[in-house]
């Protein structure tokens, strides 16, 4: 788009916001082709619609959001409780680019009572207005199937799809069929049951699915007593099972105080992309309902904003009327009638503890979902972690790290181990003899190190790391360091790494000399200790094969023409060379054939 244009676009947006009302009510901004691109709220829309334009107060995510804006629209509303409710419908009828993306894309079961004659109960996926009432929906298909086998075993009722009125029941246009012959139906089709009788019993599933079962086993207590004075001892008995069948289901639901009753708590988890909110409904003591929904974020929305959002989302979605709603931090949430809640100790607290390990659990299960569909995500998403954990501008890409091995000395060598994202990368380790440095001195030979290898990958075009590790304290930082930013100009950050009494990897040695402790269990602890006992490894696989060459080595070594096998035949045979010089010339050939015989033969004498 041409600057001038942009420019009238701009003065177009100018006058809109300028005469905007101080009222409650939602804006909507459109891109050039009429699109709505982003929905909010505001207690006052000329406050709020022209924080966006404030450059001073803009962040990068509202720049690119402003710089699409061609047009605003906007709904004044009563109140601000109205506005969060406008904001929620339009958000899910127009999907706006911009906004948060609710990713609940799953349909969850829910349960159905139809508002026929005699109501029918079943299972479903989808909630049609006006065919009934619908309960849920349930994120645990194991506690839904638990639900209906209660409701089932205390209440039989019909599942035919018969088009029961009290005009057909009279008139017998129905047979009673096999659910009735093994009393899996009271038969309401041939009259058996009364629709008086037959509503009771729904209500008291109704009850159920609501989550009132204390009241409802106070009824079916008052019933039970009224039977047995009546001498109705049949009936007392059966409204006896009916009131274990649902105490044994109250006591495997999540029960907490039976005081606390009818209300919400609410919990979020968020990062730089999602946000997960957790709700929570209890009711007479239960937890009657339970989930958990995701965000994808778009701008830099705070967690209030998102709670706020999920906030109304679940409880339309839950038809929550609740008057108390937990949250772990306040919430300006203008719904009229509710009291917010923010417990530091007590029931209420426990209830907001058991929401955030719910949601904790729910981030970390989709995180492994993601991680198995996409490795590459998952390795991009532990280096961000590992960057902020060390401080780093750069992600870990390729981590490189040195080890020096000798005995006093003698036999020095040096390692490399390269990690490309986080994993190790073998074909690009490498070993190093010490040439210029004489006796046991480390410091000096992690310089001709460092330097003999970025001296080779600059020569070669090579790719250099994004981070080094020394393994080692202070001075083998400096002295990679030395090599590294002074002598090769090179901007990559060179950190050590420390173990402790329990020669387990405890922290990292900034270069300017602080320290960052290493907690166990994390990504990061992992990887160092992983790092540093990988490159420990293989500069002592080194250090001992060279020893090893060097003790081994004797007289035979110097004799051109007389390789490993030969040498290794002469051993077996004489069992040391001091024999092997002794031997003469037609024994030596038994063992290695005439032309190598006499080689050796010439060679040793």
């Amino acid at each position: 788009m041409k600057k001038e244009e942009r420019d009238k676009i701009e003065e177009y947006l100018k006058g809109i916001v300028l005469n905007l009302p101080d009222s409650p009510g939602c804006y909507q901004y459109l891109d050039n082709n009429g699109v709505i691109i982003y929905v909010g709220k505001a207690k006052n829309l000329k406050r709020r619609v022209s924080s966006y334009f404030n450059k001073e107060q803009q962040t990068l995510k509202t720049k690119l959001l402003v710089a699409k804006i061609a047009d605003i629209k906007y709904i004044v509303v009563n109140s601000e409780a109205d506005a969060l409710l406008l904001e929620n419908n339009l958000i899910k009828q127009h999907k706006p680019r911009y906004n948060v993306l609710l990713k609940d894309d799953k349909t969850y079961p829910s349960i159905c009572i139809t508002n026929e004659y005699f109501p029918k109960l079943f299972k479903t996926r989808r909630v049609e207005k006006g065919k009934g009432f619908f309960f849920g929906p349930y994120t645990n298909a194991g506690a839904l199937n638990a639900l209906l086998e209660l409701i089932k075993k205390i209440y039989p009722l019909r599942t035919c799809n018969y088009n029961i009125t009290p005009e057909s029941v009279r008139q017998g246009k129905f047979n009673s069929c096999l659910e009735y012959q093994i009393k899996n139906c009271p038969a309401p089709c041939i009259g058996k049951i009364s629709n008086e009788e037959y509503g009771k019993m729904i209500n008291e599933v109704i009850s159920i699915l609501k989550g009132d079962i204390k009241v409802l086993q106070d009824n079916l207590l008052a019933e039970m007593a009224e039977k047995a004075s009546a001498l109705d001892f049949e009936s007392a008995q059966e409204i006896k099972n009916k009131y274990k069948l649902i105490e044994n289901f109250r006591l495997r639901s999540e029960v907490v105080s039976s005081s606390i009753t009818n209300l919400d708590v609410f919990s979020i988890e968020s990062d730089e992309k999602s946000a997960f909110i957790n709700f929570l409904h209890i009711n007479n003591g239960c937890i009657t309902q339970a989930f958990t929904i995701e965000y994808s974020k778009k701008l830099d929305e705070s967690d209030e904003e998102l709670i706020s959002m999920g906030i109304v989302e679940l409880r339309e979605r839950y038809n929550s009327n609740a008057k108390e709603i937990i949250l772990p931090f306040p919430v300006e949430l203008p719904i009229e009638g509710v009291i917010i809640t923010v417990p530091q100790k007590g029931e209420k607290s426990r209830l907001l503890a058991l929401s955030k390990l719910n949601v904790k659990q729910y981030k970390a299960d989709r995180l492994k979902q993601d991680d198995k569909l996409n490795p590459e995500q998952k390795s991009t998403r532990l280096m961000k972690e590992i960057q902020d954990a060390l401080q780093l501008e750069k992600l870990p890409l390729i981590i490189e790290c040195f080890d020096n091995s000798n005995i006093q000395g003698s036999d020095a060598v040096s390692a490399c181990v390269v990690f490309r994202k986080l994993k190790p990368s073998k074909k690009d380790y490498r070993k190093y003899n010490i040439k210029t440095v004489d006796g046991p001195d480390d410091y000096a030979s992690m310089r001709e190190v460092a330097r003999r290898r970025y001296r080779r990958i600059i020569e070669d075009g090579g790719e250099l790391p994004n981070l080094i590790f020394a393994d080692g304290g202070k001075g083998q930082i400096d002295a990679i360091y030395s090599v590294v930013k002074d002598e090769l100009g090179l901007d990559i950050p060179v950190l050590g790494l420390v173990k402790n009494n329990k020669h387990k990897t405890s922290e990292v040695i900034l270069a300017d000399g602080n320290v960052i402790g290493l907690k166990q269990g994390t990504i990061l602890f992992r990887l160092l200790s992983q790092i540093q006992d990988e490159v420990h490894r293989f500069a002592i696989t080194f250090h001992r094969d060279k020893r090893s060459k060097r003790q081994t080595a004797s007289e035979l070594d110097n004799i051109k023409g007389i390789g490993v096998k030969s040498k290794i035949s002469l051993l077996n045979h004489f069992k040391s060379v001091k024999r092997i010089k002794e031997a003469s010339l037609e024994e030596l050939v038994s063992v290695v054939g005439k032309s190598k015989a006499e080689i050796i033969f010439e060679g040793l004498k």
